[in-house]
């Protein structure tokens, strides 16, 4: 399916001393920030340390989520990568809270680790204007206040502008037990002469922790005895553009026991997040199982979903016991799990404690504000997953190929993307744990869903330039598709008396209305009104769910689109002295950050770091209350 061997990379001899990008690293946020600036005109350059590296999936073989599959149907939208390359690979999908509204769904799927390594590196090497080198970056040149290329272990390499995706190799160090290994990832070496360049320019830094868990041969896995979990039977794919079904092969689920408990907590000392190994804070959303353990001491199991890592591999991906604990207590912990009583360890989990960059050091373009054509995406910037580094590293491509254009940068707004709002929290309030995208973040939701991402932000892309022609085709045949329902649905008239007699539940009122408004009632849905209009039967799935969804949200999308013309009016609304402990719905952590500062107007309790719009929203409405 997928020919890498024909893969034509530059080598070191003969790639060009100068180019418009430099892109430092070859994972998620570098792959997508590499081929956005080449789609944007840049002469471009992907400095990675392995290039047969490029794509991997570190962690869990899983791409999307809740907000996490959002932020890669953005991605998609701009013609980004991931989202066709994770259907391509994929071998399972899921779409996550199902049974809650359109606007917090997400899909998500499993994906076959090698598939989508080749499939990325065969979408980069189809990228014009691309090149890439395998080499490793030793530090920034500079020029006074201005990044102007790299130095390589093989030379120099000039650039108008320079990308950084580091991941966690900045002083990267693995841990197991008390054994400490240099490294981002298995196999992957610390990058400490980067690291430094980064601190030589001023820039602070702080260290993060991430984990994995061990992986295990399927083969000695008691399959028999463990639940399934089948993925949908219709899949809902990332990608606009991607037409096939792919194959579907289950998960299964297990919990840990009291005698995993037991053993995590007689060897928790030998673990090195709690024996002082380690100082950087893991994320909270994903705790190692020895956070688990010791911070939910009440509980008598916690799941744990057991991923094939693909069609042809024998490895299995324990998604819930990530662990650094030393090799053999990891085999002791495992036995002790229902169906793995059995089971070979083909690879220790361990720990990564790693540098990242303060990210309140970034503008909204992801550039350094401290010096110019320097730009940092992904995990360096402290977030954690594939989604985050790949949003992060279009935005910083796109505006990497603008500044070396001589153009002014671009910005995502928050209350028009998942990326508006991930980049808008890194840049305003900095991260103490890495940073996880999820749909209680973005204030305006009910717009923000996976069903509109294209309408929302393949305009904009189209007009900076960074949708190919393909892209641009395909969006203009789904918008057509869009248009000419939207007008059928308009001029679809009909009474409760005919939409009683397709079999709707509806209140003989005798009101005659479109068919819009028809969908705006809960108990009329598509079906029913192309028994009434055959012509809409032709409409997509795709479109038809979206148009359901545009119609049954229309009311508190109209509140909600006042409530943000208020908010940007209103920044500048005087506020009292109020005590915030007494205003509902305000966190603990809002009410201490404002009761602290007793900011003076709106704007300025919003430039507080650490305070969220949707805290500010809650401030506001209640002063109005009071007037």
């Amino acid at each position: 399916m997928f020919h890498v061997e024909h893969l034509c990379y530059t080598s070191r001899m003969s790639r060009r001393a100068s180019y418009d990008v430099i892109v430092v690293g070859g994972g998620h946020a570098g792959c997508e920030a590499a081929a956005a600036a080449a789609r944007m005109g840049a002469a471009t350059l992907m400095v990675t340390y392995r290039r047969a590296d490029i794509g991997s999936l570190s962690c869990n073989p899983a791409i999307g989520g809740l907000g996490k599959g959002h932020l890669v149907r953005e991605i998609d939208a701009l013609d980004g990568l991931i989202g066709r390359v994770a259907d391509a690979a994929a071998i399972q999908f899921r779409m996550l809270n199902r049974s809650k509204g359109p606007a917090v769904q997400g899909p998500r799927a499993q994906i076959d680790r090698d598939l989508y390594r080749a499939a990325m590196q065969e979408a980069i090497a189809a990228t014009p204007r691309l090149e890439v080198t395998e080499d490793e970056v030793l530090a920034l040149i500079v020029d006074g206040r201005r990044i102007c290329g790299v130095e390589t272990r093989t030379g120099t390499i000039t650039a108008t502008a320079v990308v950084v995706t580091a991941g966690t190799f900045l002083h990267g160090t693995m841990h197991t037990g008390t054994a400490q290994t240099p490294g981002g990832r298995l196999r992957g070496a610390s990058s400490n002469g980067l690291a430094d360049s980064l601190v030589a320019l001023g820039l602070s830094t702080a260290r993060l922790k991430t984990g994995t868990p061990p992986r295990l041969d399927g083969r000695t896995i008691d399959w028999a005895t463990l639940e399934w979990q089948h993925g949908d039977d219709e899949p809902s794919m990332f990608s606009t553009c991607t037409v096939a079904r792919a194959p579907s092969l289950p998960c299964a689920v297990t919990r840990t026991t009291a005698a995993t408990h037991d053993i995590v907590r007689r060897n928790v000392l030998q673990s090195a997040i709690f024996n002082g190994a380690i100082s950087g804070k893991g994320p909270r959303y994903c705790p190692s199982l020895e956070d688990k353990v010791t911070r939910f001491g009440d509980r008598d199991g916690h799941q744990i979903f057991l991923e094939p890592e693909g069609v042809g591999r024998l490895a299995v991906y324990p998604n819930g016991i990530s662990t650094s604990l030393p090799a053999h207590i990891q085999a002791e912990v495992v036995a002790t799990i229902p169906g793995l009583k059995r089971a070979v360890i083909l690879q220790p989990g361990y720990a990564v404690e790693y540098d990242h960059v303060d990210p309140r050091q970034l503008g909204p373009g992801l550039a350094v504000r401290s010096n110019a054509g320097l730009f940092l995406a992904g995990q360096v910037n402290g977030t954690t997953g594939y989604e985050e580094a790949a949003g992060q590293g279009i935005v910083a491509g796109i505006n990497a190929a603008r500044h070396a254009a001589g153009l002014a940068e671009i910005r995502f707004d928050r209350a028009t993307s998942y990326i508006g709002v991930m980049i808008d929290d890194l840049v305003t309030q900095g991260v103490t744990e890495p940073y996880r995208m999820f749909t209680s973040r973005a204030e305006y939701r009910l717009r923000l869903r996976i069903d509109n991402a294209d309408e929302r932000l393949t305009p904009f892309g189209i007009g900076i330039g960074v949708v190919s022609r393909e892209r641009q085709a395909s969006f203009a045949t789904a918008s057509r598709q869009r248009e000419i329902a939207r007008q059928a649905l308009a001029s679809l008239h009909a009474s409760p008396t005919q939409m009683a007699q397709a079999g709707a539940a509806v209140c003989q009122d005798g009101v005659v209305r479109t068919g819009v408004e028809w969908l705006e009632l809960a108990a009329v849905d598509w079906s029913i009104l192309c028994g009434i209009c055959p012509s809409l039967r032709l409409v997509p799935k795709a479109v038809a769910d979206s148009l359901v969804t545009d119609a049954r949200y229309a009311p508190y999308l109209v509140r909600q689109d006042q409530e943000l013309a208020r908010h940007r009016r209103d920044e500048g609304v005087a506020l009292p002295v109020l005590d915030y402990g007494a205003i509902a719905g305000l966190s603990a952590e809002m009410i201490e950050r404002l009761a602290a500062a007793q900011p003076t107007t709106l704007g300025a309790a919003s430039r507080i770091p650490g305070v969220t719009p949707a805290a500010l929203a809650i401030v506001l409405a209640q002063v109005r209350k009071a007037a």
